[in-house]
């Protein structure tokens, strides 16, 4: 895996990761993220209300499904007053990994 990515989830380790199921926390987990929440099998609006710090790590998948989940649950959380910390997305982004399962690859 890529130095960069690494160094960023270790600096993430510990804040709350909200990511889309259950391989994405487990992947998270076996990198030693502590605070992994999965969207699985609950209503978006559930997701939000159960937040209760004021910065997350917002990770869904960067495919088109996890780029629209992303775009609703950040207009929701920021309506909160939850600030949403991207670096780790962004890196992603630019080493093309499309799905958060497969970083503990």
């Amino acid at each position: 895996m890529n130095e960069e990515i690494l160094e960023e989830i270790q600096r993430i380790r510990k804040k709350l990761i909200v990511v889309e199921g259950k391989k994405d926390q487990k992947a998270l987990e076996r990198l030693g993220c502590t605070h992994v929440l999965t969207l699985e099998n609950k209503a978006l609006f559930e997701v939000v209300e159960s937040i209760k710090t004021k910065e997350i790590v917002l990770l869904t998948d960067l495919d088109r499904e996890g780029k629209k989940l992303y775009s609703q649950l950040k207009q929701l959380l920021v309506q909160r007053g939850v600030v949403l910390d991207d670096k780790l997305r962004l890196i992603l982004f630019k080493h093309k990994v499309s799905h958060i399962e497969g970083l503990h690859e």
